[in-house]
């Protein structure tokens, strides 16, 4: 059952940041507007950087909580970093989550201007920790991490979407195993450092259970240069595969993109 709260920008969400920081000097709050399930602001502090998410709507509300089990399972079992997360609730029982930023910047922002062999050493690096997600152990894990990536995506298209891709919800029930995916492992998602190496992977909503090709598949699934794409299409062995979930991922962006245009025209969609 979905949470009944939610946050809007309308909300006294400087007040919340204020009272869950009551001993750290807050210098400068900064609203990010590519967040297209929170509403996301970097926090500057005495104490460092910081980013607060607070859902949209209730799915986003029930998801949250996914993320924060996830990245705190996942902390320290792969190669990168991922965020420590903690999970807050404000006075009315919403949950937002926050943790501290991973200093670099997103491959997203670097990747039109990195040279062949650092692009190729970052598809390297993904591919990398694409395998190492999904070799994780779950037995321990507890049960929000094994949430099924094929629901999720079912739940996300009926509760967002106009025009249901319900050939592509086969498929990917046809094709699901059982590892850990990151789920939306975009460009966004990957932090590089100062030398253009790959050092994290952060916003794990999507994650959960399922097929490894399907996390590939994401990450080629938005325009990049083709010697990066070409790179990490030879650590896998199923291109066929691949390629058929990189054009159900552009579905599932732009029936989501429509929604978000819609409901939420603040935000920026310029990452597609």
């Amino acid at each position: 059952m979905y949470m009944s709260r939610f946050f809007t920008p309308n909300d006294s969400l400087n007040e919340i940041i204020k009272e869950t920081f009551p001993d750290k000097k807050i210098e400068k709050t900064e609203h990010i507007l590519t967040g297209w399930t929170n509403i996301v602001i970097e926090v500057t502090t005495d104490d460092g950087a910081w980013f607060f998410r607070f859902p949209r709507n209730p799915f986003w509300s029930k998801m949250i909580v996914k993320d924060a089990a996830v990245c705190n399972f996942v902390d320290g079992k792969t190669s990168f970093y991922t965020p420590q997360m903690k999970l807050c609730y404000d006075s009315k029982k919403r949950p937002f989550s926050v943790h501290k930023k991973i200093e670099g910047y997103t491959l997203g922002d670097r990747i039109y201007h990195l040279s062949h062999t650092a692009l190729t050493g970052v598809a390297y690096d993904v591919a990398k920790f694409i395998k190492e997600l999904s070799k994780i152990d779950l037995k321990e894990a507890p049960a929000k991490v094994k949430y099924p990536l094929s629901k999720f995506l079912h739940e996300l298209d009926y509760e967002h979407y106009d025009k249901h891709i319900d050939k592509d919800h086969e498929f990917i029930k046809e094709t699901e195993l059982k590892n850990l995916v990151h789920g939306d492992l975009n460009l966004g998602n990957i932090l590089l450092d100062e030398n253009d190496k790959v050092i994290g992977v952060i916003d794990f909503c999507f994650a959960g259970t399922g097929n490894p090709n399907m996390d590939v598949a994401r990450m080629i699934s938005r325009p990049a240069p083709k010697e990066f794409e070409e790179t990490l299409l030879s650590q896998f062995e199923d291109t066929e595969e691949i390629n058929h979930m990189k054009e159900i991922w552009h579905d599932i962006d732009q029936g989501y993109a429509e929604h978000i245009r819609t409901n939420f025209p603040e935000i920026n969609l310029n990452q597609l």
